[in-house]
């Protein structure tokens, strides 16, 4: 036969239950605002029963029931979720950073700008084109000089901005390896957190939810792939290359090869380079893009001052006249580095010829008359350089060479057009990916998300069921008090 107490064992468990669904409502409430943090709903179940024996039966009348318990707290989350938010997290990273980059460079070409090398260039071929109509006039010598200086001073000034994006970006690679190996610890330092307490039966939500919050920021330098194994860790891989294991942490860091002079970045001390996420749009704006940028300004500066210098050679300057000899063929440009009159090998390198920054009559704008005799009015060498500015310049196999046949001006436009082009698709993917990681974060949210409204619907039904068992003891209460205190007492 049932105890006379059953009923205040029924209520206590309905009023521990009950305050159990308020707390984590409150704790639900508390963390609306906290950064990955997971609601959590209370399941409640009813307790085993007791038979309930008739008093003329031999046989049960039924069970009894004995309440209700708290079977587990439950982190609402779906993995699924997860999963697709990552792997559209890294492509969100790719794009972000290559985006950066490209806009970075194109920030320091700035073309189309009355700034810009091809302005500098027009106002080089310009002042050639004014020479050739007043040869002999010092002024119009002195704004050849000037504007010449400018393109040299201009190609090695891009040259050199581009030389600091490209070690920025290898320092940026050193921040970023020394992110995801303090990512990695914090991963493994919760792994054990969460190893010492599941497996005495508690399921640790809340370390849960921060390990998530270091994944998804991880997944955004370096595509991740996560693999639960016992007692509520897990092991995170990097393409195939073990990242974290358990509660410890493969080494990240970039170190830097002594043949480049860059960081590589590596995992476990060997050099790896991940297929997606930040890390790689940087390690290919910092080894490709910027580059290649470079060497596109390189083909250009060498061919200009080569073609430039070719037709120079060929005229006589006022100095070559005076001394009644013949040509000194000195060129116009000559490298900065090597020094003498060798071509400029390359666009840090361009330097004007030490004979024309000493004199302006060392400009070779004449050629000889038909009839072989030479005269400082003479134009047809300075109109010869600026008639270069539409001259098609054939293709070669050699390094130093187009490897299409173009004019310098249309070499140079589809540098910036191709720039352009590649700055156009990557805004484009970053905006589509940008759509999905939120589509796919707002599908998560509405699945883990705390809603305020829900929770105080929540707090209002928990409130008026532990107010019923709480009733529910005090009538227990006065029943036994009638027993104990009320019966055996008549006549009294």
């Amino acid at each position: 036969m049932r105890s006379t107490f059953h009923g205040l064992e029924v209520s206590k468990r309905g009023l521990i239950a009950q305050q159990a669904a308020l707390n984590t409502t409150g704790h639900n409430i508390a963390n609306a605002n906290t950064e990955g943090y997971t609601r959590q709903r209370v399941n409640m179940v009813a307790t085993t029963g007791i038979p309930y024996v008739g008093l003329n039966m031999s046989r049960e009348a039924g069970l009894l029931g004995t309440g209700v318990m708290v079977s587990d707290i439950q982190r609402l989350r779906e993995d699924f979720l997860d999963l697709q938010f990552r792997n559209e997290n890294k492509i969100l990273g790719y794009w972000d950073e290559r985006v950066d980059a490209l806009a970075k460079i194109e920030a320091i070409l700035q073309e189309p700008s009355e700034t810009g090398l091809q302005k500098v260039m027009d106002q080089m071929w310009q002042a050639w084109q004014d020479l050739s109509k007043d040869p002999i006039n010092p002024s119009t010598r002195a704004v050849v000089r000037e504007r010449s200086i400018a393109v040299a001073e201009t190609f090695a000034n891009l040259y050199k901005q581009l030389q600091q994006i490209q070690q920025d970006m290898d320092h940026v690679i050193g921040v970023k390896a020394l992110e995801v190996n303090s990512l990695a610890q914090q991963i493994a330092a919760v792994n054990k957190m969460i190893n010492d307490v599941v497996p005495h039966g508690y399921v640790p939500n809340d370390l849960y939810d921060q390990r998530d919050v270091l994944i998804d920021k991880l997944s955004k330098l370096v595509p991740v792939k996560v693999n639960y194994v016992e007692n509520g860790m897990v092991d995170i891989e990097v393409d195939g290359r073990d990242l974290v294991n358990g509660y410890t942490s493969v080494p990240v860091a970039a170190v830097r090869n002594p043949q480049t002079g860059l960081n590589e970045f590596t995992i476990g001390g060997v050099s790896f380079k991940p297929t997606s996420g930040a890390i790689t749009a940087i390690l290919e704006s910092r080894d490709v893009l910027i580059p290649g940028t470079m060497e596109r300004l390189d083909l250009l500066a060498i061919n200009l001052t080569r073609e430039i210098n070719n037709v120079h050679k060929l005229g006589y300057s006022i100095s070559d006249i005076n001394a009644g000899g013949g040509s000194s063929q000195i060129p116009f440009f000559v490298d900065r580095v090597k020094g003498g009159t060798a071509d400029p090998t390359g666009a840090a390198n361009i330097a004007i010829n030490p004979a024309i920054l000493a004199s302006l009559d060392a400009i070779a704008a004449a050629r000889p008359e038909p009839d072989g005799s030479v005269v400082a009015g003479n134009n047809e060498n300075a109109l010869a350089i600026a008639q270069i500015k539409f001259k098609i310049i054939p293709a070669g196999a050699g390094p130093t060479d187009f490897k299409e046949a173009t004019t310098l001006d249309d070499y140079y436009r589809y540098t910036i057009g191709e720039l352009g082009v590649k700055g156009q698709e990557a805004i484009r993917n970053q905006k589509n990916s940008e759509t999905i990681v939120n589509m796919v974060a707002a599908q998560r949210e509405s699945v883990s998300g705390v809603s305020i409204d829900e929770e105080m619907s929540n707090l209002v039904k928990y409130q008026h069921a532990y107010n019923a068992a709480a009733r529910s003891i005090t009538a227990v209460d006065e029943i036994l008090d009638r027993i104990i205190n009320g019966m055996g007492r008549v006549g009294l």
